[in-house]
Protein backbone atom coordinates (compact mmCIF):
# COMPACT_ATOMS: atom_id res chain seq x y z
CA UNK A 1 0.00 0.00 0.00
CA UNK A 2 1.14 3.39 -1.08
CA UNK A 3 2.47 5.61 1.99
CA UNK A 4 2.15 9.67 2.26
CA UNK A 5 5.06 11.24 2.09
CA UNK A 6 5.99 13.11 5.85
CA UNK A 7 5.53 16.81 6.10
CA UNK A 8 8.62 17.19 7.19
CA UNK A 9 10.08 16.62 4.01
CA UNK A 10 9.88 19.44 0.93
CA UNK A 11 9.69 17.50 -1.54
CA UNK A 12 9.76 13.69 -3.10
CA UNK A 13 13.03 12.66 -4.64
CA UNK A 14 13.47 13.08 -8.42
CA UNK A 15 12.04 10.55 -10.70
CA UNK A 16 14.69 9.21 -13.52
CA UNK A 17 13.14 7.56 -15.86
CA UNK A 18 16.24 6.46 -18.28
CA UNK A 19 15.35 5.33 -21.87
CA UNK A 20 16.81 4.47 -24.79
CA UNK A 21 16.40 8.07 -26.58
CA UNK A 22 15.65 10.44 -23.49
CA UNK A 23 15.91 10.80 -20.34
CA UNK A 24 12.59 12.45 -18.09
CA UNK A 25 12.53 13.81 -14.59
CA UNK A 26 9.88 14.73 -12.09
CA UNK A 27 9.69 15.66 -8.64
CA UNK A 28 6.62 16.18 -6.96
CA UNK A 29 5.83 18.09 -3.55
CA UNK A 30 5.92 16.20 -0.13
CA UNK A 31 2.46 15.92 -0.01
CA UNK A 32 1.99 14.80 -3.36
CA UNK A 33 -0.28 17.82 -4.26
CA UNK A 34 2.23 19.84 -6.79
CA UNK A 35 3.87 18.62 -9.62
CA UNK A 36 7.63 20.96 -8.79
CA UNK A 37 8.87 20.09 -11.78
CA UNK A 38 9.52 17.63 -15.33
CA UNK A 39 11.78 17.88 -17.85
CA UNK A 40 12.95 15.67 -20.77
CA UNK A 41 16.16 15.68 -22.80
CA UNK A 42 16.99 13.51 -25.71
CA UNK A 43 19.75 11.44 -26.06
CA UNK A 44 21.72 11.72 -28.77
CA UNK A 45 22.01 9.16 -31.52
CA UNK A 46 24.32 6.50 -30.77
CA UNK A 47 22.96 6.46 -26.92
CA UNK A 48 22.28 2.74 -27.37
CA UNK A 49 26.01 2.06 -26.95
CA UNK A 50 27.44 0.39 -24.03
CA UNK A 51 30.60 1.13 -21.44
CA UNK A 52 32.41 4.39 -21.09
CA UNK A 53 30.76 6.02 -24.01
CA UNK A 54 26.88 5.28 -22.68
CA UNK A 55 27.78 6.62 -19.55
CA UNK A 56 29.30 9.73 -20.33
CA UNK A 57 26.05 10.57 -22.63
CA UNK A 58 23.57 9.80 -19.72
CA UNK A 59 25.92 12.18 -17.41
CA UNK A 60 25.46 14.65 -20.00
CA UNK A 61 22.01 14.43 -20.71
CA UNK A 62 21.16 14.43 -17.09
CA UNK A 63 23.03 17.51 -16.51
CA UNK A 64 21.54 19.35 -19.32
CA UNK A 65 17.76 17.84 -18.33
CA UNK A 66 18.02 19.95 -14.80
CA UNK A 67 20.00 22.81 -15.96
CA UNK A 68 18.10 26.32 -15.20
CA UNK A 69 14.68 23.98 -13.74
CA UNK A 70 13.14 24.14 -10.77
CA UNK A 71 14.17 20.59 -9.30
CA UNK A 72 15.26 20.59 -5.51
CA UNK A 73 17.62 18.63 -3.67
CA UNK A 74 20.12 15.83 -5.51
CA UNK A 75 18.07 12.45 -4.27
CA UNK A 76 17.09 10.67 -6.48
CA UNK A 77 15.38 7.78 -7.79
CA UNK A 78 16.13 5.97 -10.65
CA UNK A 79 14.79 2.50 -12.69
CA UNK A 80 16.10 -0.40 -14.33
CA UNK A 81 14.23 -1.37 -17.89
CA UNK A 82 14.52 -3.65 -20.87
CA UNK A 83 18.22 -2.70 -21.29
CA UNK A 84 19.13 -4.05 -17.73
CA UNK A 85 16.26 -6.26 -16.51
CA UNK A 86 15.79 -10.11 -17.04
CA UNK A 87 12.24 -10.44 -16.75
CA UNK A 88 10.33 -14.07 -16.89
CA UNK A 89 7.36 -15.82 -15.32
CA UNK A 90 8.24 -19.08 -13.40
CA UNK A 91 5.66 -21.80 -11.91
CA UNK A 92 7.32 -23.59 -8.75
CA UNK A 93 6.32 -25.67 -6.31
CA UNK A 94 4.55 -24.35 -3.41
CA UNK A 95 6.81 -24.48 0.00
CA UNK A 96 7.52 -22.38 3.39
CA UNK A 97 8.74 -19.26 2.63
CA UNK A 98 12.66 -19.84 3.15
CA UNK A 99 12.47 -23.20 1.38
CA UNK A 100 10.35 -21.35 -1.50
CA UNK A 101 12.94 -18.45 -2.11
CA UNK A 102 15.18 -21.07 -2.80
CA UNK A 103 13.68 -23.21 -5.10
CA UNK A 104 12.94 -19.72 -7.17
CA UNK A 105 16.31 -18.78 -7.04
CA UNK A 106 17.54 -22.16 -8.24
CA UNK A 107 15.05 -22.61 -10.89
CA UNK A 108 15.96 -18.78 -11.94
CA UNK A 109 19.50 -19.55 -12.24
CA UNK A 110 19.40 -21.59 -15.32
CA UNK A 111 17.50 -19.17 -17.07
CA UNK A 112 19.54 -15.87 -16.27
CA UNK A 113 21.80 -14.65 -19.30
CA UNK A 114 24.46 -14.05 -17.47
CA UNK A 115 26.52 -15.43 -14.47
CA UNK A 116 24.16 -16.17 -10.90
CA UNK A 117 27.72 -15.10 -8.84
CA UNK A 118 26.92 -11.46 -10.66
CA UNK A 119 23.37 -11.16 -10.67
CA UNK A 120 20.87 -9.35 -8.69
CA UNK A 121 18.05 -11.41 -8.60
CA UNK A 122 14.44 -10.33 -6.80
CA UNK A 123 10.90 -12.17 -7.30
CA UNK A 124 7.40 -11.34 -7.40
CA UNK A 125 5.21 -13.97 -5.59
CA UNK A 126 2.32 -13.45 -7.92
CA UNK A 127 -0.86 -16.36 -7.46
CA UNK A 128 -1.67 -19.68 -7.18
CA UNK A 129 -2.11 -21.12 -10.88
CA UNK A 130 -3.57 -24.91 -11.50
CA UNK A 131 -1.32 -27.32 -13.38
CA UNK A 132 -2.56 -30.29 -14.38
CA UNK A 133 -3.98 -31.75 -11.46
CA UNK A 134 -1.44 -29.70 -9.25
CA UNK A 135 -1.60 -26.35 -7.56
CA UNK A 136 1.87 -24.49 -7.94
CA UNK A 137 3.20 -20.77 -7.61
CA UNK A 138 3.29 -18.12 -10.37
CA UNK A 139 6.22 -16.23 -9.90
CA UNK A 140 8.02 -13.51 -12.01
CA UNK A 141 11.80 -13.30 -11.65
CA UNK A 142 13.40 -10.27 -11.90
CA UNK A 143 17.35 -9.79 -12.46
CA UNK A 144 19.74 -7.71 -13.08
CA UNK A 145 23.57 -8.12 -14.06
CA UNK A 146 25.24 -6.29 -11.39
CA UNK A 147 28.56 -4.31 -13.51
CA UNK A 148 25.32 -3.04 -15.47
CA UNK A 149 23.67 -1.56 -12.38
CA UNK A 150 27.11 -0.58 -11.22
CA UNK A 151 27.35 1.42 -14.51
CA UNK A 152 24.16 3.21 -14.28
CA UNK A 153 25.01 4.57 -10.36
CA UNK A 154 28.31 5.83 -11.94
CA UNK A 155 26.74 8.10 -14.25
CA UNK A 156 24.03 9.19 -12.26
CA UNK A 157 26.30 10.00 -9.43
CA UNK A 158 28.73 12.06 -12.30
CA UNK A 159 25.32 14.25 -13.08
CA UNK A 160 25.76 15.20 -9.19
CA UNK A 161 22.28 13.54 -8.63
CA UNK A 162 22.78 10.98 -5.14
CA UNK A 163 20.88 7.41 -5.99
CA UNK A 164 18.43 6.45 -2.88
CA UNK A 165 16.84 3.52 -4.55
CA UNK A 166 17.06 1.64 -7.65
CA UNK A 167 13.47 0.19 -9.00
CA UNK A 168 12.44 -1.67 -11.95
CA UNK A 169 10.41 -0.07 -14.63
CA UNK A 170 7.16 -2.33 -14.01
CA UNK A 171 7.02 -1.25 -10.61
CA UNK A 172 7.12 2.16 -11.14
CA UNK A 173 4.16 2.47 -13.89
CA UNK A 174 2.23 0.35 -11.37
CA UNK A 175 2.87 2.79 -8.18
CA UNK A 176 2.11 5.91 -11.05
CA UNK A 177 -1.52 3.99 -11.79
CA UNK A 178 -2.26 2.48 -8.48
CA UNK A 179 -2.28 6.64 -7.05
CA UNK A 180 -4.62 7.44 -10.24
CA UNK A 181 -7.38 4.69 -9.67
CA UNK A 182 -7.21 4.82 -6.11
CA UNK A 183 -10.81 3.70 -4.90
CA UNK A 184 -11.62 0.69 -3.37
CA UNK A 185 -13.84 -0.40 -6.84
CA UNK A 186 -10.41 0.14 -8.10
CA UNK A 187 -8.08 -2.04 -5.63
CA UNK A 188 -10.37 -4.78 -6.38
CA UNK A 189 -9.98 -4.88 -10.46
CA UNK A 190 -7.16 -6.21 -12.80
CA UNK A 191 -6.20 -4.27 -14.96
CA UNK A 192 -3.38 -4.63 -18.32
CA UNK A 193 -1.02 -1.66 -18.37
CA UNK A 194 0.88 -0.97 -21.80
CA UNK A 195 3.62 1.39 -22.13
CA UNK A 196 5.03 1.59 -24.95
CA UNK A 197 8.81 3.56 -25.26
CA UNK A 198 11.03 3.98 -28.04
CA UNK A 199 12.78 0.71 -28.14
CA UNK A 200 10.11 -1.55 -26.49
CA UNK A 201 6.76 -2.39 -24.78
CA UNK A 202 6.19 -3.45 -21.32
CA UNK A 203 3.38 -5.11 -20.70
CA UNK A 204 1.91 -5.64 -17.28
CA UNK A 205 -0.98 -7.43 -15.28
CA UNK A 206 -1.71 -6.45 -12.24
CA UNK A 207 -4.58 -5.83 -9.16
CA UNK A 208 -3.90 -2.27 -7.69
CA UNK A 209 0.19 -2.38 -7.20
CA UNK A 210 0.21 -5.90 -7.38
CA UNK A 211 2.02 -7.49 -10.60
CA UNK A 212 0.49 -11.23 -11.69
CA UNK A 213 2.43 -10.84 -15.20
CA UNK A 214 5.28 -8.83 -16.78
CA UNK A 215 6.40 -8.89 -20.27
CA UNK A 216 8.73 -6.71 -22.74
CA UNK A 217 8.09 -6.66 -26.00
CA UNK A 218 10.60 -5.71 -28.93
CA UNK A 219 8.29 -3.20 -30.72
CA UNK A 220 8.30 0.57 -30.04
CA UNK A 221 8.77 4.01 -31.27
CA UNK A 222 11.73 3.02 -33.54
CA UNK A 223 10.03 0.77 -35.02
CA UNK A 224 7.70 2.95 -36.21
CA UNK A 225 9.94 5.29 -37.38
CA UNK A 226 11.89 2.45 -39.42
CA UNK A 227 8.18 1.64 -40.88
CA UNK A 228 7.70 5.59 -42.17
CA UNK A 229 11.48 5.49 -43.65
CA UNK A 230 10.55 2.98 -45.52
CA UNK A 231 6.87 3.96 -46.79
CA UNK A 232 8.10 7.37 -47.44
CA UNK A 233 11.74 6.64 -48.42
CA UNK A 234 12.90 9.12 -45.73
CA UNK A 235 15.76 9.17 -43.57
CA UNK A 236 15.59 7.99 -39.98
CA UNK A 237 15.52 10.81 -38.08
CA UNK A 238 12.90 12.71 -40.59
CA UNK A 239 10.38 9.73 -40.65
CA UNK A 240 10.77 10.52 -36.28
CA UNK A 241 10.30 14.19 -36.66
CA UNK A 242 7.34 14.06 -39.35
CA UNK A 243 5.51 11.08 -37.08
CA UNK A 244 6.24 13.09 -33.88
CA UNK A 245 5.29 16.76 -34.76
CA UNK A 246 2.52 15.65 -36.87
CA UNK A 247 1.05 13.39 -34.27
CA UNK A 248 1.39 15.43 -31.41
CA UNK A 249 -1.04 18.26 -33.76
CA UNK A 250 -5.01 17.85 -32.38
CA UNK A 251 -6.72 15.67 -34.99
CA UNK A 252 -8.41 18.79 -37.14
CA UNK A 253 -4.85 20.75 -37.13
CA UNK A 254 -2.68 17.70 -39.14
CA UNK A 255 -1.97 17.13 -42.30
CA UNK A 256 -4.49 14.75 -43.91
CA UNK A 257 -2.24 13.43 -46.33
CA UNK A 258 0.82 13.15 -44.14
CA UNK A 259 -1.60 11.34 -41.08
CA UNK A 260 -2.75 8.64 -44.19
CA UNK A 261 0.91 8.28 -45.08
CA UNK A 262 1.79 7.98 -41.73
CA UNK A 263 -0.48 5.17 -40.85
CA UNK A 264 -0.40 3.23 -43.36
CA UNK A 265 3.40 2.92 -42.92
CA UNK A 266 2.80 1.82 -39.35
CA UNK A 267 -0.13 -0.55 -40.01
CA UNK A 268 2.17 -3.83 -40.14
CA UNK A 269 4.26 -2.97 -36.78
CA UNK A 270 0.22 -1.33 -34.68
CA UNK A 271 -0.99 -4.84 -35.88
CA UNK A 272 2.20 -6.67 -34.55
CA UNK A 273 1.92 -4.81 -31.20
CA UNK A 274 -1.47 -5.04 -31.18
CA UNK A 275 -1.64 -9.36 -31.49
CA UNK A 276 1.35 -9.34 -29.03
CA UNK A 277 -0.77 -7.51 -26.55
CA UNK A 278 -3.96 -9.90 -27.18
CA UNK A 279 -1.14 -12.80 -26.46
CA UNK A 280 -0.62 -11.11 -22.68
CA UNK A 281 -3.77 -11.25 -21.94
CA UNK A 282 -4.94 -14.55 -23.38
CA UNK A 283 -1.99 -15.74 -20.92
CA UNK A 284 -3.58 -14.33 -18.31
CA UNK A 285 -7.08 -15.40 -18.88
CA UNK A 286 -5.86 -19.17 -19.26
CA UNK A 287 -3.50 -19.25 -16.16
CA UNK A 288 -5.69 -16.85 -14.02
CA UNK A 289 -9.14 -18.17 -14.86
CA UNK A 290 -12.06 -16.13 -13.35
CA UNK A 291 -10.05 -13.22 -12.87
CA UNK A 292 -11.33 -10.98 -15.88
CA UNK A 293 -9.67 -7.39 -16.99
CA UNK A 294 -11.49 -4.32 -15.93
CA UNK A 295 -9.12 -1.58 -18.21
CA UNK A 296 -6.24 -1.20 -20.37
CA UNK A 297 -4.51 1.80 -19.49
CA UNK A 298 -1.92 3.27 -22.72
CA UNK A 299 1.00 4.93 -21.37
CA UNK A 300 4.83 5.84 -22.38
CA UNK A 301 6.36 8.12 -24.99
CA UNK A 302 4.91 6.42 -28.10
CA UNK A 303 0.70 6.52 -26.50
CA UNK A 304 -1.58 8.22 -29.17
CA UNK A 305 -5.11 7.98 -29.98
CA UNK A 306 -4.54 6.04 -33.09
CA UNK A 307 -2.75 3.58 -31.12
CA UNK A 308 -5.45 3.37 -28.59
CA UNK A 309 -7.89 3.17 -31.20
CA UNK A 310 -6.15 0.35 -32.62
CA UNK A 311 -5.62 -1.20 -29.22
CA UNK A 312 -9.60 -1.29 -28.39
CA UNK A 313 -10.76 -2.11 -32.13
CA UNK A 314 -8.42 -5.58 -31.98
CA UNK A 315 -9.88 -5.98 -27.82
CA UNK A 316 -12.72 -6.60 -26.31
CA UNK A 317 -11.54 -4.38 -23.25
CA UNK A 318 -12.11 -0.47 -22.46
CA UNK A 319 -9.00 0.66 -23.52
CA UNK A 320 -7.90 4.22 -21.90
CA UNK A 321 -4.83 6.76 -22.39
CA UNK A 322 -2.64 7.00 -19.45
CA UNK A 323 -2.58 11.12 -17.90
CA UNK A 324 0.13 10.17 -15.02
CA UNK A 325 -0.04 13.66 -13.61
CA UNK A 326 -3.75 14.77 -13.64
CA UNK A 327 -3.66 14.62 -9.95
CA UNK A 328 -1.19 17.01 -9.57
CA UNK A 329 -1.06 20.72 -9.71
CA UNK A 330 -0.32 22.23 -12.39
CA UNK A 331 -1.70 19.03 -13.99
CA UNK A 332 0.34 19.16 -17.36
CA UNK A 333 3.75 18.86 -18.24
CA UNK A 334 5.69 19.72 -21.83
CA UNK A 335 5.35 16.97 -24.95
CA UNK A 336 2.69 13.91 -24.18
CA UNK A 337 0.96 13.61 -21.14
CA UNK A 338 1.39 9.92 -20.74
CA UNK A 339 5.47 9.86 -21.51
CA UNK A 340 5.86 10.78 -17.80
CA UNK A 341 4.18 7.64 -16.10
CA UNK A 342 7.29 5.87 -15.06
CA UNK A 343 8.76 8.97 -13.85
CA UNK A 344 5.69 9.92 -11.85
CA UNK A 345 5.93 6.54 -10.25
CA UNK A 346 9.71 6.67 -9.27
CA UNK A 347 9.07 10.37 -7.91
CA UNK A 348 6.13 8.42 -5.37
CA UNK A 349 8.65 5.91 -4.27
CA UNK A 350 8.84 6.07 -0.87
CA UNK A 351 12.62 6.13 0.63
CA UNK A 352 14.65 6.38 4.40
Amino acid sequence: MLKTWSLTRRNSPIGVDIGSRSVKLVQLSADRQRLIDAARWDLPEGEAEVGELRGARLTEALLAAREGRQFKGRDAVLCLGAHELFVQNLRVPKAPPGEFEQIVRQEASGRIPFPVAEAEIRFVDAADVRQGDLTRREVIVLACHQPVLAALLSAVEDAGLRPVAVDIEPAALLRCYAAQFRRDEDKQQRSIYVHVGAGNTVVVIAQGSDAVFIKYVEIGGRHFDEAVARHLKLDAEAAWSLRRHNGDRRADQQDPEVARGVGEAVRGVVERLTHEVSLCIRYHSVTFRGQPLARLVLGGGEATQSLLDALTAKLNLKCELGEPLRSYEPSRAPGRPSQWDVAAGLALRETA
